[in-house]
């Protein structure tokens, strides 16, 4: 009963959130900015230590300068993955574009699954609406950890899964992939791949953003084992609430790499993409928790 209740109760806030027009949205953000910024000071300390160690280079006036557009953008983001609970198949592919979708549904043609390796950049909840570009036929699943609290897990889930993905939690990735190369069913699998693993669970270190990291490995060898082919999202910010996604392949049979140098090229594709729009990334995350320097 409880778990009801509060279950309906935070996606009805969502639901009325999800309504309110695009101009709207974002004067809200804008006076939502102020108090997340100045008052709340949510995790400001996390994103003024990434940023500054990131970005040695830069000038104390331009890591505040990234900052506050990062938390002006941060805003933004969240409240335009509201509109998932609502905004029309049309409406969404305006707003989240994919230039070069010929080239997977052209690789699905041949009985090739693609594995879509992306990172906590720019609206990665509008993502979930690739399943709307992929041929009718093929599964579309976006793997995603699953969160302790059940209310907003199934929230999250209900909205990831309303354009046509399904979301298979990361436990179960190489059960569901072996399941669909059973019945030679080819699929796409998006990955966000720039997680932090546990410390008893790592296994490799890349440079990254002026700092040596552990990184996950099992997008890596999921890829690897079942012989898909790797795709990089490059994604940008055209405007407010408008992200345009290019394809790039990380390597045409990945097989042949040597250990884990898949991952190398990834977070190399990354660090490009995030350094041409630092605002867009997810700077409150403490990536850097584990880095050797």
């Amino acid at each position: 009963m409880q778990y009801n209740i509060m279950y309906y109760l935070i996606f009805t806030i969502i639901k009325v959130l999800s309504y309110i027009p695009f101009w709207a949205l974002y004067v809200l953000s804008d006076i939502m900015y102020y108090p997340l910024y100045y008052i709340i000071r949510y995790r400001r300390k996390v994103v003024r230590k990434n940023l500054t160690e990131s970005f040695p280079e830069k000038s104390h006036h331009e890591i505040l300068a990234i900052e506050k557009k990062f938390y002006h953008y941060f805003m933004d983001m969240i409240l335009e993955s509201t509109k998932m609970a609502s905004i029309s198949p049309d409406e969404i592919k305006k707003r989240m574009k994919f230039s070069n979708i010929k080239m997977t549904n052209d690789l699905l043609d041949q009985g090739k699954s693609v594995d879509y390796f992306m990172g906590h950049y720019c609206n990665w909840e509008w993502m979930t609406s690739i399943g709307l570009w992929i041929k009718d036929d093929v599964v579309c699943a976006q793997v995603y950890h699953k969160l302790i609290n059940h209310t907003f897990d199934n929230i999250i889930k209900q909205m990831r899964e309303r354009m046509g993905n399904i979301c298979v939690e990361m436990r179960e990735t190489a059960r569901f992939v072996a399941n669909m190369a059973s019945q030679n069913q080819p699929c796409m699998v998006a990955l966000i791949a720039d997680q932090s693993p546990k410390r008893k669970q790592i296994k490799h270190y890349v440079k990254f953003l002026n700092h040596t990291v552990p990184v996950l490995v099992g997008p890596e060898k999921i890829t690897k084992h079942f012989g898909h082919i790797p795709v990089f999202v490059n994604v940008k910010r055209v405007k407010r609430g408008y992200y345009e996604c290019v394809f790039i392949p990380l390597h045409d049979n990945p097989s042949s790499l040597p250990d884990y140098e898949l991952s190398d090229i990834y977070f190399k594709h990354l660090e490009d993409e995030i350094r041409r729009q630092p605002e867009c990334y997810l700077w409150t995350h403490n990536r850097f928790k584990y880095a050797q320097n």
